[in-house]
């Protein structure tokens, strides 16, 4: 029997459901959706060392000490998200493992824009915007492999805000934060997200050597053009975004007129309060 997906029952997170409607030959296909779990990237890095196969997902309804990039934390509500992370364990060079990020983000805005219908924007590195308010966020960790040059397994975490937040974060959040439902008003089934944001994912991965995923990450950057502030060692330095480099790499003309790319550390957009 159909359900339809704005039914509260399709509204949870279930393993059957991403099951169904799963179609990777790989990812996802070891399966484990947890109600409760205080990262799911922490659990995918134990599993990791503990040898789990490639392709491994953890997918969790909420998340007590959700992480971010830089050390900062993710706020998870329970029932309201996607916290997924994913196991790659496959020889993945290092200078390949640079583009897992950018990859990440695109796999993540095509999947919810094909739900959703809605433009989905990027901003370097790791975070994807609705309505100029961050809807999802990406944390991707990797241990080195005995292979010179080579990863033994990277884990690509994911937290995409789903349903509405109202109610669920603070007033100061909501101004930089928001969700999928909140800004579209559409409610979205999150198991038939997950399917499809793995879909997507898998496709970008295999082809990640070639760099195709760069120009639609270039297309949707809503960082070009853009004064930012970058922070480095310790020191905020002004510049203009000029572009997105074949590495993913942010290309920046500084004030003092260097031209330089950059490929760690964050950008933020300057925005003029007079």
């Amino acid at each position: 029997m159909h359900i339809n997906e704005t039914d509260e029952q399709s509204s949870l997170i279930s393993y059957e459901r991403i099951k169904n409607e799963l179609e990777t030959d790989v990812l996802g296909r070891k399966l484990i959706v947890l109600d409760e779990i205080d990262s799911t990237n922490n659990y995918a890095k134990q599993l990791a060392r503990e040898n789990a196969e490639n392709g491994t997902a953890v997918v969790a309804d909420y998340q007590t000490a959700g992480r971010g990039r830089l050390g900062r934390s993710f706020i998870s509500p329970k029932g309201t998200g996607i916290y997924l992370s994913v196991i790659i364990r496959n020889n993945m060079s290092v200078s390949s493992a640079q583009l897992i990020t950018s990859c990440a983000a695109v796999a993540a805005a095509e999947a919810i824009e094909e739900l959703c219908g809605c433009d989905v924007k990027i901003k370097w590195v790791n975070d994807l915007f609705l309505g100029g308010r961050k809807i999802c966020g990406i944390l991707t960790e990797s241990s080195l492999g005995t292979v010179a040059g080579t990863l033994e397994y990277v884990i690509i975490g994911l937290g995409v805000n789903v349903y509405s937040l109202k109610g669920h974060i603070d007033s100061e959040l909501e101004k930089i934060a928001s969700s999928i439902e909140d800004e579209t008003g559409k409610r979205i089934s999150r198991s038939r997200l997950c399917a499809v944001l793995l879909e997507k994912l898998e496709m970008h991965l295999e082809k990640i050597e070639s760099r195709e995923f760069i120009k639609e990450y270039q297309r949707r950057s809503m960082i070009i053009g853009e004064t930012v502030i970058i922070e480095e060692k310790g020191k905020s330095r002004t510049g203009k975004a000029v572009s997105i480099a074949d590495d993913a790499g942010l290309t920046i003309k500084f004030d003092d007129g260097e031209i330089r790319t950059i490929n760690s550390g964050e950008a933020r957009i300057f925005r003029n309060q007079n």
